[in-house]
């Protein structure tokens, strides 16, 4: 009887709106006084600048209202609209220390029109703040036909559409449920509650996941009375739904829509959000004519960036300063210590303290690479040219000022002052009104506690506050990092990210057994060549010989050949990790000796290595691999740079030829197939096979070709790691124990599914 009753609106949307009340939203059913052009609620809106800014006069208030209506037309974003919601100094628009001192307003379906055509959108439900209405939520009933796929595609193409800009650059919030669990398996959101801010090309839809287990089941609700509930029906048409038991089932605050409106819509986490959670990131471009251009776009905090932004607040009122954040390869640690900049400005500000920020690094790229993230969020950053210039900051009490009011922060490079024994003083007795706050960036990599230029800086400000940012802190006796930095402020481990779709699995194929034979007898004849016993063999100069990287190079090539095939993706790139610098070198020159003659080296017959069944004819179009050696001694910086650069944004080079370099805090996404030809362990490990774990384009796997069997030592460090986790002391340790199944498949795996499921259907 009931199920007539029921639909998405029914289901979802009036409990969903009902549950907004519960959070102290009051509903609204006859809205009049609005603003076509950006549904800002005019009299609200006016009523609240004035109680929060008691200095404006009436006219002063309508000509910022009508300011605001002006900007929310830029083709910016609604970065300029954002930098006035935002702003903690000037006219405030919203009272982000007292939640209480602002209006908060729901509705459903109120509708944004454009006035000069027929077009026009309903948001499911619209919150406002003080008369804006910087949030809507759209919602399904469960195990509607394509999920939320189809939700996305119809976000992105209102959100191209100029005539609803102003509705989106007033929007910061947009959040989307058909009341589904989370369906962890799939890379493209099928079902669930998901979240996302404007964007001017395709919305990314981030996973939400509470970490605080208490927080919505305890949440002070208000309580709801019958006048309120027969509002919300009514305007729904819907009062006949009120005591069925679907709809008392739909109201319990434990429902996936339910869950996330608590956990980013609550008053206190809406407000964090907005002051901290929203990044503007402009790219410098080069464009189709061969001009520079540039990109915008607008970025909003990941959840783990906001408990983590959470956790250094908790840790610093508990009077400890320092601590690591172990968040994995590829989950944001850039960005969320561009986040802690703000948050932490604020933290400071609010008890007298100016807080001045320094990020460190120990390789002159990631200080380049550090430089341009928090350049293009907006941030003025600094680079200390040389030790006498980092000091001279580091004592020095003063804070850089620059005229337009932005946040500051100091890029060091840690590397050049490695073997400096000099004492650095700073004298802070005479006052306490200055904090200097130090982000430890890639803290695995063996800053040394004693003896280095980190901890003489360290031990020069005993009052600094010391945040280490790692993806696999170092677990190794006397040089673990929480002996060096601290305890675990958080940690966001790679299972998460994965069922996140911030990185992708790893798939291990082991390299191809006719191949492997032909391998293993190549160095059977180079053995016997020199007389000895194979133990007795200096390995590294057989695997630098010419017939065995000859070998080796035959496999390589046909396989990225025909990877690239298979995925139908040209300008996916490949590293080679070599073993020695001379294997590297050696590797290098055949590379470039084969690919002299593009037609000689396509017809090379692959079918000898059992790569292919049928001799390959030169196809139109065709071009030869290209490769880049990159060695520390090889080449100098400068060159280096223009090979890692190419690699990355030009897609001119295909293959990177590496041996200890670029293993660990190299980011290009379109890196997707590793040779790995060198044993690792460890964080070293982890470190360098996840520079293939970035979202490219479709892909669901990274790959790893290994030639040296990786497996026992992937699970025995993946052990490690979970049982480190799982002692955390804040609580987020993933808890499960096949977490190496979560991380890294084989192709057998994965195939065996694939036939599972077939027989199922």
């Amino acid at each position: 009887m009931g199920n007539s009753n029921f639909n998405e609106n029914t289901r979802v949307q009036v409990p969903a709106a009902l549950h907004l009340c519960k959070l102290g939203y009051t509903y609204l059913d006859n809205i009049t006084a609005y603003d076509t052009k950006t549904n800002i609620l005019i009299d609200v809106f006016l009523n609240a600048v004035k109680r929060l800014n008691p200095s404006l006069s009436s006219q002063e208030v309508s000509l910022l209202f009508s300011k605001i209506v002006n900007v929310a037309n830029n083709d910016d974003l609604g970065r300029e609209f954002y930098q006035m919601l935002s702003s903690n100094s000037g006219i405030k628009l919203i009272d982000f220390d007292n939640p209480e001192n602002n209006d908060w307003h729901v509705t459903t379906e109120f509708t944004c029109e454009n006035e000069d055509t027929e077009d026009n959108f309903r948001p499911d439900i619209t919150c406002f703040i003080n008369g804006m209405p910087l949030a809507f939520i759209e919602v399904k009933k469960p195990n509607n036909h394509e999920g939320i796929l189809a939700e996305r595609e119809r976000i992105n193409t209102r959100m191209s559409k100029t005539c609803f800009r102003r509705f989106f650059n007033v929007t910061q919030l947009m959040i989307f449920s058909n009341n589904q669990e989370y369906d962890n398996e799939s890379r493209v959101p099928i079902q669930g509650a998901f979240y996302c801010s404007s964007a001017k090309g395709k919305a990314f839809f981030n996973v939400f996941r509470e970490e605080n287990k208490t927080f919505v089941t305890n949440y002070p609700y208000q309580e709801i009375t019958d006048d309120d509930e027969y509002k919300v029906l009514k305007h729904r048409n819907c009062v006949v739904i009120k005591n069925l038991k679907e709809y008392q089932t739909n109201k319990d605050v434990n429902t996936p829509t339910n869950r996330i409106i608590t956990s980013m819509l609550s008053k206190e986490r809406f407000l964090f959000l907005l002051r901290y959670g929203i990044a503007y990131v402009e790219r410098k471009v080069e464009l189709e004519d061969g001009t520079q251009g540039t990109t915008l776009q607008k970025h909003i905090m990941r959840y783990q960036q906001m408990f983590a932004s959470y956790a250094i607040r908790r840790t610093l009122n508990n009077g400890i300063k320092s601590g690591i954040i172990w968040h994995t390869q590829g989950s944001g640690k850039t960005a969320l210590a561009y986040y802690s900049v703000r948050s932490l400005t604020d933290f400071f500000a609010r008890k007298n303290i100016v807080a001045k920020f320094y990020f460190i690094v120990d390789r002159i790229d990631l200080m380049e690479q550090a430089t341009d993230e928090f350049a293009a969020r907006g941030l003025i950053v600094h680079n200390a040219k040389s030790r006498e210039e980092l000091m001279k900051d580091i004592a020095s009490r003063s804070i850089t000022q620059n005229n337009e009011g932005k946040l500051e922060i100091m890029v060091v490079n840690i590397q050049k002052f490695k073997e400096d024994k000099a004492k650095v003083q700073v004298d802070d007795s005479y006052s306490t009104n200055l904090q200097r706050i130090f982000f430890i960036d890639e803290a695995h990599r063996g800053y040394n506690p004693k003896g280095s230029f980190l901890a003489n800086l360290l031990e020069a400000d005993k009052n600094a506050v010391k945040i280490a940012l790692t993806g696999t802190p170092l677990l190794k006796e006397e040089r673990e990092s929480w002996r060096v930095f601290g305890d675990y402020i958080h940690t966001y481990y790679y299972d998460k990210s994965i069922a996140d779709g911030y990185t992708c699995k790893l798939m291990r194929e082991p390299v191809e057994t006719i191949y492997k034979e032909k391998i293993e007898d190549i160095l059977d004849k180079l053995a016997g060549s020199v007389k000895v016993k194979k133990s007795d063999i200096d390995r590294n100069k057989i695997i630098e010989d010419e017939s065995y990287l000859n070998a080796l190079l035959d496999y390589v090539i046909s396989d990225f050949r025909r990877f690239r095939r298979e995925q139908n993706d040209n300008s996916v790139g490949a590293m080679i990790v070599c073993k020695t610098n001379p294997q590297a070198r050696e590797m290098f020159r055949l590379w470039q000796e084969r690919f002299h003659n593009a037609e000689k080296i396509w017809q090379h017959k692959e079918e000898q290595i059992g790569m292919a069944a049928e001799p390959m004819t030169l196809p139109s179009g065709y071009r030869p691999l290209t490769a880049s050696l990159i060695l520390h001694d090889e080449g100098d910086k400068l060159e280096r740079k223009e090979y890692i650069e190419g690699f990355k944004k030009l897609q001119e080079v295909d293959v990177l030829i590496v041996n200890k370099m670029l293993l660990t805090g190299f980011d290009a996404p379109r890196l997707k197939k590793l040779y790995l030809g060198r044993s690792l362990d460890g964080h070293d490990l982890l470190q360098a096979l996840t520079r293939v774990n970035r979202p490219y384009h479709d892909f669901k796997y990274g790959y790893v070709v290994d030639f040296v069997n990786i497996k026992e030592n992937f699970d025995a460090t993946n052990d490690r790691y979970l049982r480190e986790l799982n002692r955390t002391s804040d609580g987020t340790g993933s808890g499960q124990s096949n977490i190496a199944n979560d991380v890294m498949v084989t192709k057998e795996e994965v195939e065996a599914k694939i036939r599972q499921v077939k027989s199922v259907l």
